[in-house]
This record gives C-alpha cells, sequence and structure tokens, in this order.
C-alpha cells in the first residue's frame, strides 16, 4: 500500500514551494484563467457590434471551470493535440448556439499569453510581499545591532571593524533595490495580446484596436505595443534575470550566515529546535546552517533558469514553437523556487542567533591588527608620508621577532612614540570610531530602506 504522494515526479509538489504559490501555477487555475480571456474577448467584441450581445453574455456566462472541465478540455485535446483548440471547442460546447462566436478573430497565442500576464500579475504581487518581508527583518536585524561591534572581512581576513547592523542595512539596502527593479519591469511585464495571428489585429478588421483594448480592460492589463503573433519575450526573460539577480542577494545573504556560523568564528547561527532538530545521523554534536546551504542551493538553480528565456527572445519569423515547452517548466519553477528561497532565508534572519559577545571579541583580540588604517591616518597627519605610514605599519605588522602583539610593537616603536602622544595612540587604536561611523551610516541606510518598505 502506498501514499498519495508515492507516484509524485517533482520535487516541487511534495517539498519545495508555498502551497498557495504553487496553486497559482496548477492547470485548473490556468484553465481559469484562459476562460477569463476568452469572455473578455468576447464582450469586447459584442461592445465593438462584432458579434451579438446575448451571445457575449452566454459565453461569459459559460467561461467558468463549472462549466467548462478540465476532463473534458483533456479529451478533446487527445484528439486534436492541441491545447487551445480543446479549450475552445470546450467553451463552445458549453456556451450552447452562442459557442459559434468563441475565439472569433483571436489566435492560440492571444489567450495563452494574455493569460500567462494575468498569472504573472499574481506572482508579482507574491515577490513584493517576499521581499518586503525580508527587507523588513534584514532592517530590524540592522536597527537593534547598529553600533553592535564586529570585525569587517575582506579575502576572509580581518580588515577593519564595523557594526553587524552595518551588514544587515546593506543587505536591506539591495532587497529594496531588487523591488525597485520589480516596480519597474511590472508594467513591461504584464501586457496582454488581442491581436491575432501575427500581431497586426488584421482578423479584427477595423475593430482592432477597440476589441484589444476592451478585453484587456476588462482584464486590467495593457496591450503589448508591439506583438508578433506572441507578446515579446525579452518581457520574460527580463523577469527570469530579475529573479536570478534575487537569487543572488539571497546566496550572498546566507554564505555569510553560513561563514558567521562556522565554529571556528561562531558569531552567529541559524535557528535550531535543540529539542527535537538533528544536524547530523552521525555526528550528534553538529549544528548545521541547512537552511542557509537550502537557500545556497535553490539561488543556483533559480539562476540557472534565466537562460532559456534568453534563448527563447529569438524565433523565426513572427513565431514557432521553441519557446513553449521550456516556459511551461521555468516560468512556475522560477517563480516557486525564488519565492520559497526568499521565505526561508526570512526565516533564517527572522529567528538569528547573534552573539555580540563573540563579535566583540574577534574585534579586541585581533591585536589591534583592525587598527592599520586608523593608525597610517594618524601617522600621515603628524607630518608622515602617507607611504612612508603605511610601510611602517606592514613590517611592524608581520614582525616575527619582539612582542607578540602588534599593539605593543606599536608603541614600542621609535617613530610612532615620536609622533603620537600616548592618548593620540589610544584614540587611534580605539575601535569606536569605526563602529560609530558604521552605526550612523547604518541610520542613514535604514532612513532610505524602512521609507521604501512602507510603500
Amino acid at each position: 500500500m502506498t501514499d498519495d504522494t508515492s507516484a509524485l515526479f517533482c520535487p516541487l509538489e511534495f517539498r519545495y514551494g508555498r502551497p498557495e504559490v504553487r496553486a497559482i501555477f496548477s492547470r485548473g487555475s490556468r484553465l481559469r484563467r484562459a476562460l477569463r480571456v476568452e469572455a473578455a474577448l468576447a464582450l469586447a467584441e459584442a461592445e465593438a457590434g462584432m458579434i451579438p450581445v446575448q451571445d457575449a453574455e452566454a459565453i461569459d456566462r459559460a467561461a467558468t471551470p463549472e462549466h467548462v472541465a478540465l476532463d473534458r478540455v483533456d479529451a478533446i485535446e487527445r484528439e486534436t493535440r492541441h491545447d487551445v483548440m480543446a479549450l475552445t471547442r470546450a467553451l463552445a460546447e458549453a456556451a450552447g448556439p452562442s459557442g459559434r462566436w468563441v475565439h472569433y478573430g483571436a489566435t492560440s497565442a492571444d489567450i495563452t499569453d494574455t493569460a500567462l500576464a494575468l498569472e504573472l500579475k499574481e506572482c508579482v504581487a507574491v515577490l513584493d510581499g517576499d521581499l518586503v518581508r525580508l527587507g523588513t527583518v534584514l532592517a530590524g536585524l540592522a536597527r537593534r545591532h547598529r553600533a553592535t561591534p564586529t570585525v569587517g572581512r575582506t579575502h576572509g581576513q580581518h580588515g577593519v571593524p564595523l557594526s553587524f547592523g552595518y551588514k544587515m542595512a546593506v543587505g536591506a539596502a539591495e532587497i529594496v533595490r531588487h523591488r525597485a527593479r520589480l516596480r519597474e519591469l511590472r508594467p513591461r511585464l504584464l501586457v496582454g495580446k488581442l491581436a491575432g495571428a501575427v500581431g497586426t489585429g488584421a482578423g479584427f478588421g477595423e475593430n482592432a484596436a477597440a476589441v484589444e483594448d476592451g478585453a484587456l480592460r476588462r482584464l486590467e492589463l495593457v496591450p503589448d505595443e508591439a506583438p508578433t503573433q506572441i507578446v515579446g519575450r525579452d518581457r520574460l526573460a527580463e523577469l527570469t534575470n530579475l529573479l536570478a539577480l534575487v537569487a543572488g542577494t539571497a546566496e550572498r545573504l546566507a554564505t555569510e550566515v553560513r561563514n558567521l556560523q562556522r565554529t571556528e568564528i561562531g558569531e552567529v547561527a541559524e535557528p535550531f529546535d535543540t529539542a527535537r532538530q538533528v544536524g547530523s545521523s552521525t555526528m550528534a554534536q553538529k549544528r548545521n546552517p541547512i537552511a542557509s546551504e537550502n537557500v545556497t542551493s535553490l539561488a543556483r538553480l533559480v539562476r540557472a533558469f534565466a537562460l532559456p528565456p534568453l534563448e527563447n527572445m529569438v524565433q523565426w519569423h513572427e513565431r514557432d514553437l521553441s519557446n513553449s515547452a521550456n516556459e511551461r517548466i521555468v516560468v512556475p519553477h522560477a517563480i516557486v523556487l525564488t519565492d520559497e528561497l526568499l521565505g526561508r532565508l526570512a526565516d533564517v534572519f527572522e529567528g538569528l542567533e547573534v552573539d555580540a559577545g563573540r563579535m566583540a571579541a574577534a574585534v579586541r583580540d585581533g591585536g589591534g591588527e583592525a587598527m592599520t588604517e586608523r593608525l597610517m591616518l594618524a601617522l600621515t597627519a603628524k607630518g608622515l608620508a602617507r607611504g612612508d605610514a603605511h610601510e611602517l605599519l606592514r613590517r611592524l605588522a608581520h614582525a616575527r621577532a619582539g612582542p607578540a602583539e602588534f599593539v605593543d610593537r606599536v608603541r614600542a616603536d621609535a617613530t610612532v612614540a615620536k609622533l603620537l602622544a600616548p592618548k593620540e595612540l589610544d584614540a587611534a587604536l580605539d575601535p569606536d570610531s569605526y563602529v560609530r561611523a558604521a552605526a550612523e551610516k547604518t541610520d542613514r541606510i535604514l532612513a532610505l530602506v524602512e521609507r521604501d518598505l512602507a510603500r
């Protein structure tokens, strides 16, 4: 005896993706949207005087999944081997005598591409909500830790101090930029097309513009200003490349968590249910950053989905079908997985454990080497050439003989002692100046971020 999920093939069906987001791409949802387009077309044609009003109203009443069953559409498609023809025949049957006007003047892509725009409209709202949630969580961390000292790292090595809040503010600002990109893309993406076989609208005659405008007005879409038989595929390519950018940010943030959770650093940790969660099947002590690793893995796949839509921009003349099959896979997967990884990442940061003491210790225990920049500037201000100050501190930092700690070597150096009084040297070695600067800049970033997230 097997359960109902044993035959499922795609991991999105049983492992990834929120049910409400997967539902956007269900066959039932897609049927409903296609029927809405057919109904809007008929009503617009009646408004333009092309078909009788009563027949358009009959088509509108019939254009629901309750009247046009998915099973019936499938049965017709098995005979015709054409999905839209199957839809129109099933709708015509449901509309009775008025069915003679179904799909009048239209071509298949008029329905599928316009229905796709309705689908994407729902998805854009979901993705915007995901970005707002993650940005808000990051901004909250930035606010709480605006002045929490930590060491900045470049090339995996200690650089100069900053605050943990500043790290989070940088991430929040990146998320806000993606929101701006999504807003900018929206009017280019959410377009329909009811312009016939090669996009000129000739099949609708002198009513072409009125029919397209009327139908799309009912669907709350705008027309593609220059279609071929299909809506321009640069629009989908732009969407999937935006998702790739979002995935890049997500992986960057996830990688930061993974690195800072390393045993030898241990400054942050993902949420972990110590009562029940298992880190390893053999190493009982393990507390692995599995959510961040999962985000990393999914982000790489989302970026891979950016390539097929770029290639789909190339069509033979006014259209071919080389885009069709892969779009059925790429668009739902890219969107569902982007929603998934953004949600998981927000969960990580929402429950992130921040060890401020460990962060401060990393700054303190670095032997003062993180303050070489500050020392160099102080020595330069006292008359030493910048290059000479840099070379002096470089030699002191890499010295093998003498005091073990860099700060002790600095205090013992004759040139430093000659140029900097003890209080001046203490000030140059104090990381608080860096942390204060980071906190102040965090505040400035958050003023912009929080304004955008409230929109």
